[in-house]
């Protein structure tokens, strides 16, 4: 099968991903919601009259794009990730199995459905979040670009995350110490120019930083790199996550035995 016929083929598998995180959205998009409402509560009302990071913009203002971002990769990843472990686990991905889908065909499916569920709750909290105050949207094309990028990225991670794990105990060992930590050390809560120089250099090779500040470069017209710099290492990223989770389906990794 072609690409073309990949996208073919791939819609009923990816309306099925839809529909499985869709049907529980009170948990899957309105408890994501919450939890970011309720950072911006406890770290805005603590820090609003105390930190300023670009001139002219409150705190609060500052922390709403880092909120939605990082809710949107931790829903993307948790999207594609859980519904593999779980089809593993239970046994029915044998119906998937025996469907002449390729590679190509899940990737889309699963990679797409998560983009879908991580734009939803992204969209959820800043509909929330704005009423708080409104961040304005100076260069929007950015903020989606990096949007789009940012659900892809941890939509294929969060595959190739559900090949490796055999059961939930690993795929928790994946979230918590991987994916939790490298968005909350990206800048979301602060700007890394607050840091000292050691820990700027690290947040620096965490490309969750890049996604971070490049959205937020499209609510504010200002960054702390280039958006063009952080372009090019999301979408590096990007590539090279999609690649190996094409590989492993290709080659049925630990789900054709």
């Amino acid at each position: 099968m072609n690409w073309t016929d990949s996208v073919t083929g791939a819609a009923p598998l990816f309306r099925k991903e839809v529909l499985r995180f869709w049907k529980v959205a009170f948990q899957t998009v309105a408890a994501p919601v919450l939890t970011a409402v309720l950072y911006l509560l406890i770290f805005g009302h603590v820090l609003q009259d105390h930190v300023q990071v670009f001139k002219g913009v409150g705190y609060t203002r500052f922390l709403i794009p880092g909120l939605v971002m990082m809710s949107l990769l931790q829903n993307a990843f948790a999207n594609s990730s859980s519904s593999l472990i779980q089809s593993k686990i239970t046994g029915n991905l044998v119906f998937v199995l025996l469907t002449p889908l390729s590679h190509r065909a899940w990737f889309l499916a699963y990679v797409g459905a998560s983009l879908v569920r991580g734009l939803a709750v992204g969209a959820g909290v800043f509909a929330v979040t704005a009423w708080f105050a409104p961040p304005g949207l100076a260069e929007p094309w950015w903020a989606l670009i990096f949007a789009v990028l940012g659900g892809t990225l941890l939509g294929a991670l969060g595959l190739v995350a559900g090949l490796w794990a055999e059961k939930f105990d690993q795929m928790a060992v994946f979230q918590n110490f991987i994916i939790v930590p490298m968005t909350f050390l990206s800048g979301v809560f602060y700007s890394v120019h607050s840091l000292p120089s050691f820990w700027q250099g690290l947040s620096h090779l965490n490309p969750f930083f890049y996604l971070i500040d490049g959205f937020r470069r499209g609510f504010f017209g200002a960054s702390d790199v280039s958006p063009w710099l952080s372009l090019g290492v999301v979408g590096s990223a990007t590539v090279i996550v999609s690649a190996i989770a094409l590989q492993l389906l290709k080659t049925g990794y630990k789900i054709r035995h």
